[in-house]
């Protein structure tokens, strides 16, 4: 079986073909700027080099077919026919309550998507949208949708409502729903193979530190806790959101700085965290690259983005009643020494020490823990793609 992976954004769109017989790779690649002037697609084809295409590229019905004619060329291509693609999963941002685990995608899950565009204005509408072009160039093609919120779906009432009066959650849904479900899931599923131990008794605390971020509790293979809320803007100090703050921090600016609702989610969303904080960049890199040179809001914004992953990897440890496992996964997780470091370091009386020569690892599977650590830690580089395919295959074999 051979599934195709879409994952449209509003301006982007990732891709990847399955051979899902060995779980390989047969191609993948990036379309940039949809809808935007100087757009192109990064096409890589297995082991060969990758092509960059420019075109004018303004919606993701033309987005897709690129990547459609890219999979079927002469001399790039992977397949000779479109009947080779037995199936397309969808990675969709927010299922709301509706969906608690992956999906078959007919008439009444695209209802429930629309209905949910409210709580995810930014990132159902494009996931919708490759789902329709793709019901367009591939009549008969089974679709399978894979929601960042799903994995989170098994958290309890005291864990996802918010202090708030219950009606508002009963006439509008709103609650704690987390994300980057997908790669939480993937990871903790992980670290309990290389341990050898099994899924449904292990504790684990699962890191996933990128440009958003965000730490998962996972008792027994299920969500317990995540740090994401309502929207992506709770919990960690990220790339440009500002994370956990004061509510009552809003009116106050709205009325010094005469500012407006939206002002306000676009400060939050994309002004502040690290960008703020430090007032370099959103990336880590340059931020931890300006503090080794002695920027002092370099420096602070680094250590308040590590004293927040802390505080949530101890509160999620006793939350759950003990800790077998930390993961540490996404660009930042996967990739910086001196943050995972600096998260570990006061982390000892959990039973957590940190094998400086270990930790000297980026982007690939590592213990970065000691063998007398009483909890092991982990550097898992994230796969969502292939949970996308491996969920598709599934469902689509039942059929």
């Amino acid at each position: 079986m051979k599934v195709l992976v879409l994952n449209c954004g509003s301006s982007s769109l990732k891709y990847q073909l399955f051979n899902m017989e060995d779980e390989t790779v047969l191609a993948k690649g990036l379309v940039q700027r949809i809808g935007i002037d100087n757009s192109y697609l990064e096409h890589k084809p297995g082991d060969k080099p990758k092509v960059k295409i420019e075109a004018e590229i303004p919606d993701h019905h033309k987005a897709i077919q690129m990547v459609i004619d890219a999979l079927l060329h002469d001399e790039h291509g992977v397949i000779k026919d479109m009947s080779e693609i037995n199936a397309v999963g969808h990675r969709v941002v927010h299922g709301g309550e509706a969906f608690a685990d992956s999906v078959l995608i007919n008439e009444e899950v695209m209802r429930a998507l629309e209905a949910n565009i409210e709580l995810a204005p930014l990132h159902n509408p494009p996931n919708i949208a490759g789902i329709k072009v793709c019901e367009k160039l591939m009549p008969g093609v089974p679709q399978v949708g894979v929601f960042d919120t799903a994995f989170h779906q098994t958290m309890k009432p005291h864990a996802y409502l918010y202090g708030i009066p219950y009606e508002y959650y009963e006439k509008y849904g709103i609650r704690r729903y987390g994300f980057h479900g997908t790669s939480h899931r993937y990871v903790s599923k992980r670290v309990c193979e290389l341990m050898g131990i099994p899924y449904e008794k292990a504790k684990i605390i699962t890191c996933h530190l990128g440009n958003g971020a965000s730490v998962t509790a996972i008792d027994g293979g299920k969500s317990v806790d995540t740090s994401m809320g309502f929207t992506p803007l709770e919990g960690l100090l990220m790339g440009t959101r500002s994370g956990d703050l004061d509510p009552a921090i809003i009116p106050f600016l709205m009325n010094k700085e005469n500012m407006t609702p939206a002002d306000i989610d676009n400060l939050l969303n994309k002004k502040s965290g690290l960008l703020g904080v430090s007032g370099i960049s959103n990336d880590s890199r340059d931020v931890e690259e300006a503090a080794s040179n002695g920027n002092e809001r370099a420096q602070r914004a680094l250590e308040i983005f590590n004293y927040r992953v802390k505080k949530y990897i101890g509160a999620y440890a006793a939350a759950m009643g003990g800790l077998d496992a930390i993961v540490f996964t996404a660009g930042i997780g996967e990739n910086s020494i001196s943050t995972r470091a600096g998260i570990l370091e006061g982390l000892e009386f959990l039973g957590c020490k940190l094998d400086p020569e270990r930790n000297n690892v980026r982007g690939k599977e590592a213990l970065i823990s000691t063998d007398d650590s009483k909890v092991k830690v982990y550097v898992i580089p994230t796969n969502e793609e292939l949970v996308i395919a491996r969920d598709t295959k599934e469902i689509v074999e039942k059929l």
